[in-house]
């Protein structure tokens, strides 16, 4: 069993259906009022949960539906409960008809265009969705709580468009995708097949939900989508941060760069925590370097920006990070929901769904990651140019050989890319509902930009990883520092070195998988120390 942060979680098999070999491995996360923390999350990213959820919260979502019966009962007027929605909240609808204004609120909405959201963000929607309706101030029935929960014990994901919110009563579109299943609709990825979601419920022997008054609503008000990419795209964000700081020890070594712009003493004059934490990760990685030791009475002055100002470049997009991670965590486990049902029986229609913190969050850890790839591909070229002694395009023979030319284009195609993805989407607005909803927040739009600037930066990381490692090779058999050199023998474990051309497409294929795989950052650590 694994503790982390303040969640529960551990391997498990599953039940029937048996897992079988080659499935993603499960996580278990007890939601019993304790907030989620992203550390916690990060155990679980990309692999199936089992959610188990305490009486306590189930006895929070029964005193909840409660106040919303007797409400649905009575004759006051309570938006989403007994009126249309949006621009038709003034119309009342009859008893009767309760629960098929909740039935077609989901058809209805269920209006996501493009591709599919991958399935660990879709996982993600599914549990903070779950964790803020326990927390028992939207008025969901216990049995619905319930059948979202199957749903993502047994790994039936929802296919969920990726286009269609505009971040402002929440997620709508997106959300309503998420729970078609739960009327017997939309389609599901489960075993790794696409089928219509009745199909797969009936292959479970999960029972479908009739709704009743305010479900529908409490269902798909609510930052789930944005949140959830968020939420992924941070803990990738960590990881990436990392990781970057051991490629770029690899790239300083393979230069010839200078230790002394990591020195703790230069940092405490502006002490940035990001620049600090980078700084100091820094005389860790380069302890016992061959290399620096060998031009430590060079006249080189001082190094390009790349290298020299690592720590402020690389420690302002942690610092960025570290912003973006208290919003989401505050997000996750927030109540989202509209009308939020108090316990004396008060409704207050608000506007807690409302994306802009998100959106801004986005757009800021958006423009970070970029930044990172941006400084990455300049120590790229750098590796490529012949700098202090190293052959042109890191290859024998050049001319003949083009070398890893090619693979600086590519990364600077994507950091190009990113500098338009870095766009901010939170200032822009388009009024909907007939201008009931006449400010959005764009913030799904910024969710989705960021999820593929985090992904660019991925790759291009993963260029520089492979340059850098081809550059070390040309310094040996000068060792370089602890970090960087054991960082170049574990990518030296899945990558040869390349004495002539051939197809390094494959080769950053084979870089980025290294990179996801995290067994770099393990095995520097293993003689480092921890980093931060």
């Amino acid at each position: 069993m694994l503790t982390v942060g303040n969640a529960v979680m551990y391997n498990q098999a599953m039940s029937e259906p048996q897992a079988t070999s080659g499935e993603t491995p499960e996580c278990r996360i007890r939601l019993d009022g304790t907030p989620l923390t992203l550390a916690s999350l990060a155990e679980a990213f990309e692999r199936r949960i089992r959610v188990e959820i305490a009486d306590s919260v189930w006895d929070r979502i029964e005193a909840s539906r409660g106040i919303v019966e007797k409400i649905a009962a009575g004759e006051r007027a309570v938006y989403g409960v007994n009126t249309g929605f949006g621009h038709l909240c003034h119309k009342r609808i009859g008893r009767d008809d309760l629960g098929t204004l909740q039935h077609n609120l989901i058809r209805s909405h269920a209006v996501g265009v493009g591709p599919a959201v991958p399935d660990e963000v879709v996982r993600w929607m599914l549990l903070f969705k779950i964790h803020a309706l326990g927390q028992g101030f939207s008025g969901i029935k216990r049995d619905t709580v319930h059948c979202l929960a199957e749903m993502l014990n047994h790994d039936i994901l929802p296919v969920v468009p990726l286009q269609g919110s505009l971040g402002a009563s929440g997620d709508l579109a997106p959300l309503a995708h998420m729970v078609l299943p739960l009327i017997g609709e939309g389609k599901v990825r489960c075993a790794g097949e696409r089928k219509p979601a009745a199909e797969a419920f009936g292959e479970y022997r999960i029972e479908t939900i009739r709704l009743a008054a305010k479900e529908g609503l409490a269902l798909i008000n609510g930052t789930q989508f944005m949140c959830a990419h968020a939420a992924a795209i941070l803990v990738r964000a960590q990881r990436a941060a990392k990781h970057a700081d051991i490629i770029a020890s690899m790239s300083l070594e393979a230069l010839r760069g200078s230790a002394k712009p990591f020195e703790a003493r230069l940092h405490a004059l502006r002490p940035h925590p990001g620049a600090v934490q980078v700084a100091e990760n820094f005389r860790s990685l380069l302890r016992d370097s061959e290399i620096n030791a060998s031009h430590a009475g060079c006249d080189r002055v001082q190094d390009p920006y790349s290298l020299r100002c690592i720590p402020q470049v690389h420690g302002a997009s942690r610092d960025a990070i570290r912003h973006g991670a208290e919003i989401v965590e505050r997000e996750i486990n927030s109540v989202t929901d509209n009308p939020v049902i108090f316990e004396d029986g008060t409704t207050i229609s608000g506007g807690n769904f409302h994306g802009q913190p998100l959106a801004l969050a986005l757009d800021y850890l958006a423009i970070a990651l970029s930044e990172l790839a941006s400084i990455s591909e300049r120590r790229v070229y750098l590796l490529l140019s012949g700098h202090d002694g190293l052959p042109a395009q890191l290859v024998a023979n050049a001319g003949l050989n083009s070398g890893l030319m090619i693979a600086q284009y590519t990364a600077a195609a994507l950091v190009s890319e990113n500098k338009i993805l870095a766009s901010p989407a939170s200032v822009d607005t388009i009024p909907t509902s007939m201008g009931q909803e006449d400010h959005v927040s764009m913030g799904a739009t910024a969710a989705t930009k960021a999820w593929r600037v985090m992904g660019h930066l991925e790759t291009v990381l993963a260029i520089e990883q492979l340059c850098a490692a081809q550059a070390l090779d040309f310094r040996l058999p000068l060792q370089a520092g602890v970090g960087p050199r054991t960082a170049h023998k574990v990518v030296r474990e899945t990558i040869t070195h390349a004495d002539a051309d051939r197809l390094f497409g494959e080769d950053i294929e084979a870089s980025q998988a290294l990179l996801r795989s995290r067994r770099v950052p393990q095995a520097v650590e293993s003689t480092t120390g921890q980093l931060q």
